[in-house]
Order: structure tokens, then C-alpha cells, then sequence
């Protein structure tokens, strides 16, 4: 079944604004990443058009559609779950949403990884939170915590690494 161009177009332009932005995910468009949802948090106007069963009429794409996007190499049985994502991930980028500095250091902001977290206690069955982050020393902490960014996404996605050169 192909969602159809008709009740799609009249939905879409009953929300449609003089500035929207739509977005269609689609296992088919280019790969969401943190710097598409920078990009997409500068827009006024954003309206995600989800997908179901085996798509949507291919005019109504060609006509509506500013941006296909996909979540990941994968297929998911509808695009809610893509657009939630890719909402949750642009909103956050709104500026009030969260703290700049929290901003900074997180995933994909730099091309590394976040580092590590602990909380108390500072021992749980053996394992002890590590001492620097215990010491108090500012600067040695923020240097750990680069430390830690940097083996993690050595250890877990090279990739990002080979894109900061």
C-alpha cells in the first residue's frame, strides 16, 4: 500500500506555513547526523511528514518534500519513530533547551564521543569512581575528560576520528 498524493497534499497544506521546512524520513534520504540537526534547528518552521506501509506517491515527494532523511541503515515499519528522533534531536539544539556548555562537550558536537560519567557512591561492588574526578583539580579533570573522548571514539567509532584530520 503507497499513502496517496491527494489526503497527503491537503493535510500538509492545512499546516503549512510561509517558511515551512518538510521533512521526509525515509530509509532512502541522505543520513542524519548531529550537523543536520544543527542546520535543521536554525529553520522557523519544521513539518515531518512519517511514512507507512510501503511509502508515499512519489509526486507527492517531487512537490512537498525539502528534505529526505534517514535515521540509520535500517528500516523501521513506519516513519514515526524516525521523525520522533529526529525532533528530539533538533529541539534539543533550540537555544533555551539546554545549556551552551552542556552542549559543547556532548557526542558529535566535535567530532569525539562524551566522556564517562560517575555519581556516587564512589565505590560500588569494587569498582571506584576514578580519583581525578575525585581530586578536585579542574584543569586535570577537563583533561581526562578529553582523554576519555578521545580513546572512546578510537575504540568505538575510528571513523569520527578520521574526519577531524
Amino acid at each position: 500500500m503507497v499513502l496517496k498524493v491527494e489526503p497527503l497534499s491537503m493535510a500538509l497544506q492545512s499546516v503549512m506555513g510561509g517558511s515551512s521546512t518538510v521533512v521526509l524520513p525515509t530509509p532512502s534520504g541522505s543520513k542524519f547526523e548531529q550537523s543536520q540537526a544543527r542546520e535543521l534547528s536554525h529553520h522557523e518552521h519544521l513539518v515531518f511528514v512519517a511514512g507507512r506501509y510501503e511509502g508515499i506517491d512519489q509526486r507527492f515527494i517531487d512537490r512537498h518534500v525539502d528534505l529526505e532523511l534517514c535515521v540509520g541503515d535500517y528500516v523501521l515499519s513506519s516513519g514515526e519513530l524516525a521523525a520522533m528522533v529526529m525532533i528530539d534531536a533538533t529541539a534539543r539544539l533550540l537555544k533555551g533547551f539546554l545549556s551552551e556548555e552542556s552542549l559543547s562537550v556532548e557526542s558529535f558536537e566535535d567530532g569525539l564521543l562524551e566522556y564517562p560519567h560517575y555519581t556516587r557512591p564512589e565505590e560500588y561492588d569494587g569498582d571506584v569512581v576514578p580519583a581525578v574526578l575525585r581530586s578536585g583539580h579542574k584543569q586535570q579533570i577537563q583533561d581526562w575528560r578529553e582523554m576519555k573522548r578521545v580513546e572512546k571514539t578510537a575504540a568505538v567509532r575510528p571513523d569520527l576520528l578520521a574526519r577531524r584530520i
